[in-house]
C-alpha cells in the first residue's frame, strides 16, 4: 500500500519543485513528472505511473488538473483506478477517493461534467435545427460550385481519365469524388 505521486507541468521552463515538496510531504514514495501540455495526449511518464499502481496504493497530485487533460479525462483515469483498488487524492482540492466524502464529491464532480456535456449537445442539436428551417445547412462548406460538381461527375460517368486523375484536377480526395459521385447517383434514381 504505497502512496505514488504524479505531477506535471506545461513547458520546460517550469520548475516541478513546487509539486515536488507537496508530493514528498504527503508521503509520496516515489514520483513520475511529465514534462509536457495537459493537451498532449503523450504523457510516458503518467503511463508508467498508472501502471505501476497496485490495488491498496494511493495516487496522490498537487491539483487535478495535473492529471487529467479534461474533466472527462480525469473521471475516465480516476474511475479506471477505482476499479483497480487504487485510491486518488488532491492535495489543492482536499479531494481523497479513501473516504465516503471524497468519493462523493469527485462523483458530484463527473455528475456535473456529464451534465454539461448533455447541455452542450442539446445547445448544438437545437442551433442546427433552427438553422435548417432557415434553409442552413450545416456542416462543411463544398469545396467545389455546382459548375465544378457536374463537369466532375461527367468525367466520372465517362471514365475518360482515373478517379485519382479527376480529383487532383479538381483538387478534392478520391473519396470525395466517390461520395459526390453516390450522392448524385442517389439523386438521380429518386
Amino acid at each position: 500500500m504505497a502512496i505514488i505521486g504524479y505531477m506535471r507541468v506545461s513547458t520546460q521552463e517550469q520548475t516541478l519543485d513546487l509539486q515536488r515538496d507537496a508530493l514528498q510531504e504527503a508521503g509520496a514514495v516515489s514520483i513520475y513528472e511529465d514534462k509536457a501540455s495537459g493537451k498532449n495526449t503523450d504523457r510516458p511518464e503518467l503511463e508508467h505511473c498508472l501502471k505501476a499502481l497496485r490495488s491498496g496504493d494511493t495516487l496522490v497530485v498537487w491539483r487535478m488538473d495535473r492529471l487529467g487533460r479534461s474533466l472527462a479525462d480525469l473521471i475516465r483515469i480516476v474511475n479506471d483506478l477505482e476499479t483497480r483498488g487504487v485510491k486518488f487524492k488532491s492535495l489543492k482540492e482536499t479531494i481523497d477517493t479513501s473516504g465516503p466524502t471524497g468519493k462523493l464529491v469527485f462523483h458530484m464532480f463527473a455528475a456535473l461534467a456529464e451534465f454539461e456535456r448533455e447541455l452542450v449537445k442539446e445547445r448544438t442539436l437545437a442551433g442546427l435545427a433552427a438553422a435548417r428551417v432557415r434553409g442552413q445547412k450545416g456542416g462543411r462548406p463544398q469545396r467545389l460550385t455546382d459548375k465544378q460538381r457536374n463537369a466532375a461527375i461527367a468525367m466520372m460517368t465517362h471514365r475518360e481519365l482515373s478517379v485519382a486523375d479527376i480529383a487532383q484536377q479538381f483538387g478534392v480526395s478520391r473519396s470525395t469524388m466517390y461520395s459526390m459521385y453516390t450522392d448524385h447517383q442517389k439523386e438521380q434514381t429518386r
